[in-house]
């Protein structure tokens, strides 16, 4: 073989090995943007937990203002001395239910008797002494018609009977004051309900008006609330309320039973009385209050987080999870409720339907997403939405 063929077979081979580098080169580096491409492609699913997502529900909407205030007895008084004395027993103590009439307490009756024996004494001398001047006056009116005595005479005897009678009259009127002296020394409950409070004890002498105890009835409460002005248009007596109480793992109602007509002097708030039913006892004097006033109720719609509805050129939005989508939805929403963070939506949505309520941002509409159930781990090619 000449050199030049040599030469010529050489050549060819390094050209050939250097093709097939080439080849293998840019085998590996299509494939390469191939798998780039398929992962740039690949959209990623949005996992979204339970406390993401509310579901519509179909109901009222309420709409309330909050309130607080202290709760005390409608009816409670301060029963005092009706006469003086001093005081031989006490018959109850804090806390005794007590009927109406139930006694009390005893005021020394020793006083008291006397006046009444003396009274009763005076009473049956006029009645003596009416009695003669009737039977005078009777006498004197036989012999005036048979023109024994004079028309003077007869007038005479007609005016010391009348005399009679007015004493007679005048007696009863302190028997019955001395009667009552007596009766009142009985310290006796106004009405049926629960001692809070005993003031005096054995042996202790009291005046007229002097303070003995404090009752009170706990079947009919009122809460005082201070209510800001600007709220006291939707406010009108009947309103229902409800409430809660420290302690007591139960609602109570009632209702605005009064509104007053003028603002405090500090806070420049009204005040508003609120009536309720204490049946069973449970609530006591003092406790204090937290609640909503129910000021209207719309009819029953679908209601949704206030959070999940987004607003872009004036129009509202939400974003739907449906068919492992987002979907945006243009919704017409309506009344709103502070309290509960709730907003009424009159069209565009649909009992039962999975609503996005957290604030996330970047959602677009056709984005894969799915339900994530509680306590889940995420899944390898998913990623969780991070609120905006």
């Amino acid at each position: 073989m000449t050199m030049k063929k040599k030469i010529v077979i050489a050549t060819v081979a390094i050209l050939a090995i250097a093709g097939t580098a080439f080849g293998i080169t840019a085998m590996q580096g299509g494939g390469g943007k191939d798998k780039k491409d398929a992962k740039k492609d690949q959209k990623v699913t949005l996992e979204f937990t339970p406390a993401d997502v509310a579901v519509v529900e179909v109901r009222e909407l309420t709409r309330s203002i909050a309130f607080s205030g202290s709760l005390s007895p409608v009816v409670q008084t301060t029963v005092k001395a009706k006469v003086a004395g001093d005081i031989n027993k006490v018959f109850v103590r804090e806390g005794e239910t007590v009927a109406q009439g139930q006694p009390l307490a005893q005021i020394d009756t020793a006083d008291h008797q006397a006046r009444l024996d003396s009274a009763a004494a005076l009473h049956a001398e006029s009645k003596a002494k009416l009695s003669i001047a009737e039977k005078n006056r009777e006498n004197n009116q036989a012999l005036l018609k048979q023109k024994f005595i004079s028309q003077n005479a007869y007038d005479t005897t007609n005016s010391t009977y009348e005399g009679a009678a007015a004493s007679v009259r005048s007696a009863e009127a302190q028997l019955r004051i001395a009667q009552r002296a007596m009766d009142d020394a009985a310290v006796r409950a106004p009405f049926a309900g629960i001692v809070s409070k005993k003031i005096v004890n054995p042996g202790e002498k009291v005046a007229i008006d002097s303070p003995l105890f404090g009752l009170v009835d706990l079947g009919r409460m009122e809460i005082e609330a201070p209510a800001p002005a600007s709220e006291i248009p939707s406010v009108k007596p009947g309103q229902a309320v409800t409430f809660r109480v420290d302690g007591f793992d139960r609602t109570f109602e009632g209702r605005v039973e009064r509104i007053n007509p003028t603002t405090e002097a500090n806070s420049r708030a009204i005040m508003l009385y609120i009536s309720v039913a204490n049946r069973d006892g449970a609530l006591k004097g003092g406790m204090f209050a937290k609640g909503q006033i129910v000021l209207d109720k719309t009819q029953p719609a679908a209601l949704i987080p206030a959070t999940a509805v987004r607003d872009e050129a004036g129009q509202s939005y939400v974003f739907t999870i449906e068919d492992g989508k987002i979907v945006k939805r243009a919704v017409k929403v309506g009344a709103t409720e502070t309290q509960q963070g709730l907003i009424e939506v009159k069209s565009g949505l649909e009992r039962g339907q999975n609503v996005v309520s957290a604030r996330v941002s970047g959602l677009k509409d056709g984005q894969p997403a799915i339900m994530k159930p509680a306590m889940a781990k995420p899944s390898e090619n998913a990623k969780t939405p991070k609120a905006g």
